[in-house]
């Protein structure tokens, strides 16, 4: 997906976090001491619309090429913006404690003032708490040729762990909510047609190549008939490593 907009700053920050909202995968869930799944998405939603606002407030307007820019890619998040980091500034100080340096006072002002924006200086080790309390990796700030970038990347499993994590398959896959659905129910042989039912999806190719395929791929799911793919009497069930990955998710 692609897309360009051109409005104000304040209709900008709201296109690009439902952007975001429709492009961005879900993960299954399964918070600690409950049987109940949530599906949420790898990064926290404040963190990014944190990140998305200082993006826009700090952006080089003087430059007529400037732009802010959002990037999703299989296992990363990437947010641009054109501009330096403000006099005295490194990247290595965002993750502490620093002083607020406003590029564009007017327009953070203007943030401020409708409660976008509550406090100078802190946005940053927000998202960091933010990111941590979701049980995501803290994001990686860097400038380069005069551009600042905000990577985050999906949050990885406990070290040692044997097998794919969930955030580990998550990265790799963007893992979307059909996969993890899928990986729950095929616990023994199952159809095409069974595996699409609970999605409620219709169209057998598309299912196929977008929630089937990467699976397969992935070593999480495997044919019954590997040497006939197209078989009538072809089913599918989750591998040990697609097994482990949904019980760890629910640990």
């Amino acid at each position: 997906d692609n897309k360009q907009a051109h409005m104000h700053a304040f209709a900008m920050v709201r296109e690009a976090i439902a952007w975001l909202d429709r492009t961005l995968p879900l993960a299954a869930h399964f918070p600690k001491g409950s049987v109940f799944r949530e599906d949420r998405q790898p990064v926290p939603a404040e963190a990014l619309r944190e990140v998305i606002l200082n993006a826009v407030m700090h952006r080089d307007y003087s430059r007529a090429s400037s732009y802010v820019a959002i990037a999703v890619f299989d296992d990363r998040i990437e947010v641009r913006s054109v501009g330096d980091f403000p006099t005295g500034i490194r990247a290595e100080m965002l993750s502490g404690d620093h002083p607020s340096i406003l590029r564009n006072p007017l327009i953070a002002g203007a943030f401020h003032r409708t409660g976008a924006v509550e406090v100078w200086g802190r946005g940053t080790t927000r998202v960091i708490e933010a990111c941590l309390a979701h049980g995501a990796t803290p994001p990686e700030f860097s400038e380069q040729a005069g551009v600042v970038t905000v990577t985050f990347r999906a949050a990885v499993g406990p070290e040692g762990a044997e097998g794919p994590s969930w955030h580990q398959v998550g990265t790799k896959l963007a893992l979307s909510k059909h996969q993890a659905q899928l990986l729950e129910i095929a616990s023994d042989p199952m159809s095409l047609q069974e595996l699409m039912q609970p999605s409620g999806r219709t169209d057998r190719t598309k299912f196929r190549d977008q929630v089937v395929r990467p699976l397969l791929e992935a070593g999480l799911l495997e044919m019954t008939i590997p040497d006939k793919p197209r078989s009538p009497n072809q089913k599918y069930r989750a591998t040990p490593a697609g097994v482990r990955l949904v019980q760890r998710g629910r640990e």
